[in-house]
């Protein structure tokens, strides 16, 4: 059986006081209500990533980073390395985010790299695609996913794919207020099975959790998480208030 999981992206926001703040918060209500079905996760900023991890010491909250490099170590100014990543504590990793892919021009090939020095480095990948709306009003929403997964997973295993959880993300839907619905969000996720079934093992698909992004909030968290082949949710702006962040959790624990 999948494991839900609702991971929340902080993305560009959040000073190392601010990050405590809040992850303190959570921790104190998902103390009070703990989660049985449900894996929480948090992706702050890197500059975080450290004393965020001493705050959750002894708490069942994952930590996880938004992006890495894909070299081991190197003159890369600017840049971090898996290792860098897994030295503060954290476990999982975001790679191929829709705004890496648009503002830093990540293709393919890059995210590639990355997913494999990720897994490498014993580190867990939440893996994102998703189309644009140019692409999904041409009709060609699930040649772009195909295509995503194809190539961002080339040369992968079967035994690879245990430590990696896809984030289906319309781009159109992030940080737009516009959201899929959720038979448009169940039609892809489902698809993304049979592709995995596909380049895979028979039965990949079935065993891959597949999360859903783009503007998820609590008021439409429960529709969104209730169909079938949706596992739970990789959460923006909702993700950086504990309350709201809170609600998605408990939303993902009453359907799953």
């Amino acid at each position: 059986m999948r494991q839900k999981v609702i991971a929340g992206n902080w993305k560009m926001y959040k000073t190392i006081p601010e990050a405590l703040r809040l992850v303190n918060q959570l921790r104190k209500k998902l103390e009070a209500q703990p989660p049985r079905r449900t894996r929480v996760i948090v992706c702050p900023p890197f500059t975080a990533l450290a004393p965020v991890h001493e705050a959750l010491q002894g708490s069942n909250i994952g930590l996880g980073a938004q992006n890495i490099f894909w070299e081991e170590e190197g003159a890369y100014t600017g840049e971090i390395s898996a290792a860098m990543v897994k030295s503060t504590g954290a476990k999982y990793v975001i790679i191929g985010h829709s705004e890496r892919r648009r503002y830093f021009h990540e293709e393919e090939a890059i995210i590639n790299k990355k997913i494999k020095i990720a897994l490498k480095n014993k580190l867990k990948v939440i893996h994102c695609i998703g189309e644009s709306l140019e692409e999904r009003e041409q009709g060609l929403t699930m040649e772009v996913v195909s295509n995503q997964v194809e190539w961002d997973l080339k040369d992968l295993t079967p035994q690879d794919l245990k430590n990696i959880i896809i984030a289906y993300e319309p781009v159109w839907a992030i940080g737009t207020g516009k959201t899929a619905t959720p038979e448009q969000a169940e039609e892809v996720h489902s698809f993304l099975r049979d592709i995995l079934d596909a380049l895979f093992d028979k039965g990949a698909g079935k065993g891959m959790t597949i999360l859903y992004g783009g503007s998820v909030k609590p008021e439409n968290a429960a529709s969104l998480l209730s169909q079938p082949d949706i596992d739970g949710a990789l959460v923006g702006g909702a993700c950086l208030k504990a309350d709201s962040f809170f609600k998605i959790i408990q939303a993902s624990e009453k359907v799953g």
